[in-house]
């Protein structure tokens, strides 16, 4: 039997209906059902780089401690630090989110401290600071392939070793890098940055419109640009098209984020990746699974988390678009 043109015409819109139902607001039992107003868009912003959740999420940000910038989790022991690791050959390390990191002999990545200077070079980081973010010794540092050794240099620290620097930088590295190519000190407290092999803090510059990143209590999650964490607001919704409920001062602590083109993502589930127009300022918002995605004011340097759990209404966004650490 021959299929008339309109029996033809229906049988496409159901099938982009069912297409949009499929890649659409499919999966909506992430949504803990404690949800029940804005909070989120309240919430006072944290500051420094320091700041924890206010709602049923992990809510830490990323190792910064009790407030002591030094990723210390708060221990504050009068033990002395272990003795130094000689730094041996440097060598440059390629990372997916860094770009060109500076290592040791053993592929550790080395950190630079915002609180330290480079003109002239001065360590400020002792006692309980350099416990977790042991010092470089500079007596058999060399510089390997692709590393300028006049950038080389060495400062004498209050008791008397001698730390190496690059470029005037003070170098360390993190006690919670077990592993070669570990960047787990990346950004912690807005003062932790790992070093480029010219001493400058590696760049995010070369990162997609959205990525994923490893976070140390989190797991994967979602990223932008420049390297920001990406959140979920849960009064949005999905089906049967993207809705943001995050209007006027919530959307200025809560920017949303920009369209990405699909194709300047990397790890992201391209399911419901898409932007869609808000209805209050006509803006172009990126959505992933087709839920709206936003970063977050309080959240000042690259691996910042200090939006999860905000309200009990915020947080972090996995690869899937899934919500992180949520509870139903």
């Amino acid at each position: 039997m021959k299929t008339s043109w309109r029996s033809a015409s229906l049988m496409a819109t159901a099938a982009s209906v069912l297409a949009l139902t499929t890649a659409c607001g499919q999966d909506n039992s992430t949504t803990p059902s404690s949800a029940a107003q804005n909070v989120g868009a309240t919430a006072p912003a944290t500051s420094g780089g320091v700041g924890v959740g206010t709602g049923t999420g992990t809510g830490t940000g990323t190792d910064t401690g009790a407030g002591n910038g030094y990723g210390a989790d708060g221990q504050q022991s009068s033990a002395s630090p272990s003795p130094a690791e000689p730094a041996g050959k440097l060598t440059i390390a390629s990372n997916p989110d860094l770009g060109k990191v500076l290592t040791d002999g053993a592929g550790l990545t080395l950190y630079r401290f915002d609180k330290d200077t480079a003109n002239p070079p001065k360590s400020n980081c002792e006692g309980d600071c350099a416990t977790t973010w042991p010092p470089v010794p500079a007596d058999d540092a060399e510089a390997g392939a692709g590393i300028d050794k006049a950038l080389l240099g060495e400062v004498t620290r209050p008791d008397g070793t001698k730390q190496l620097t690059i470029n005037g930088w003070p170098a360390y590295r993190y006690a919670k890098d077990v592993n070669a190519g570990d960047v787990n000190g990346q950004g912690v407290g807005g003062k932790w940055y790992a070093l480029a092999p010219d001493g400058k803090k590696a760049t995010l510059s070369s990162l997609p419109g959205l990525s994923v990143r490893k976070d140390a209590k989190l797991g994967d999650i979602i990223v932008d640009k420049n390297g920001m964490t990406v959140y979920r607001f849960i009064k949005d919704k999905a089906w049967p098209k993207p809705v943001s409920n995050c209007t006027g001062a919530c959307l200025e602590k809560w920017p949303a984020v920009a369209e990405v083109n699909v194709n300047d993502t990397k790890g992201v589930e391209k399911k419901g990746l898409m932007g869609f127009a808000r209805t209050d300022n006509g803006q172009k918002q990126m959505t992933v699974d087709c839920w709206p995605i936003y970063t977050f004011s309080g959240d000042k340097a690259p691996g910042d988390t200090n939006g999860q759990g905000v309200g009990g209404t915020w947080y972090a966004v996995s690869p899937a678009g899934k919500l992180v650490g949520a509870t139903s």
